[in-house]
């Protein structure tokens, strides 16, 4: 390491959910370090996109994807997130003639001793001589930033009444599915429970919740005052979660749990439709938890405290530290 700022690429498939984890974390390595940063978007054309990573090469990516082979000089610090980025990041160690430190973010589940440091979820229970382990994934979500979001939407926001309930709403996944019987339920619970305490609603669902279930729970909770995005113009989430005196999740996101326990605030889990025995997010809840930060959502808006996680800045601390052994 040197005394001029490091070179921090952040490396994904673009999606934001993959996205902010590496950018997250390169994000907090900044805040502990000069440095600068660069989004470095990894796609490959579709022919080869669900190709396994040890056949895949950069002949194989998109027009429009970031290309190793154009590289004129490496940077200090590659932070990657996702399976997209694997058939790159395993080779940046020989591709940079060692100058890179490589951090995986996520269990790899491939050539994991390729990577100077994998930052890897506590609950998958990845271990190893590179394996940091933190609760949940890394992030973008700091008490600065949401406070640097909530100007922008307090036109929509600052008149709602207390408490303020964000829900954040997530959709089928492997684990679990969130069909529309199911969505009514959870939308005749929420609003018994904002009616109960005299709130109001910020409501935001993922791109995996199904339209059935979008449909009855944006009609179930119209009667409160509130916002339900759409999905249009800038997302609002970093102020809502910012107004929030209580946050809301469905358990079928390690993200947006993590993200929501970062702010301090009373965290309420809601349960989805299983489609398998839950396993690593059983586990994450669990550490959540033990943290003070989560609750299982009971019908009330029960408050209590606890310190802020903030398992990001920690991995940052990791990842220089790493950086200063080598």
């Amino acid at each position: 390491m040197s005394a001029s700022p490091l070179s921090i690429w952040a490396v994904s498939d673009g999606r934001a959910g993959i996205q902010n984890q590496a950018l997250g974390l390169a994000e907090a390595v900044a805040r502990l370090t000069p440095a600068t940063i660069e989004i470095k978007p990894v796609r490959w054309r579709p022919p080869f996109d669900r190709w396994p990573s040890a056949l895949k090469t950069p002949a194989m990516l998109a027009p429009e994807a970031f290309d190793p082979r154009a590289v004129d000089e490496w940077p200090d610090l590659w932070i990657a997130t996702g399976r997209a980025t694997l058939p790159l990041s395993a080779r940046v160690r020989d591709w940079s003639g060692g100058r890179t430190f490589t951090v995986q973010t996520q269990d790899p589940r491939w050539r994991n001793p390729a990577y100077d440091l994998i930052v890897a979820p506590a609950h998958d229970g990845l271990s190893g001589d590179n394996v940091f382990e933190i609760i949940g994934s890394p992030h973008r979500i700091t008490p600065t930033a949401l406070a640097a979001a909530a100007p922008a939407f307090a036109e929509r926001i600052a008149a709602l009444p207390h408490p303020r309930v964000a829900v954040m709403i997530g959709g089928r996944s492997k684990a679990f599915d969130l069909p529309q019987s199911h969505a009514a339920l959870l939308a005749d619970q929420i609003r018994a429970a904002v009616e109960a305490a005299g709130g109001s609603l910020l409501l935001t669902f993922s791109r995996r919740t199904p339209e059935a279930a979008k449909a009855v729970m944006a009609e179930r909770l119209s009667s409160l005052p509130g916002w339900t995005w759409d999905g249009t113009g800038d997302n609002p989430l970093f102020a809502m979660l910012d107004a929030a005196d209580h946050v809301l999740v469905t358990e079928d996101s390690a993200n947006m749990a993590t993200e929501a326990a970062s702010t301090g605030k009373p965290v309420h889990i809601l349960p989805m439709v299983a489609l398998k025995p839950a396993g690593k997010f059983a586990r994450l809840h669990a550490d959540l938890a033990a943290h003070g930060a989560a609750r299982p959502f009971d019908g009330a808006l029960d408050a209590w405290s606890y310190e802020p996680l903030n398992e990001t800045e920690r991995a940052a601390h990791a990842v220089l530290e790493g950086m200063r052994a080598r």
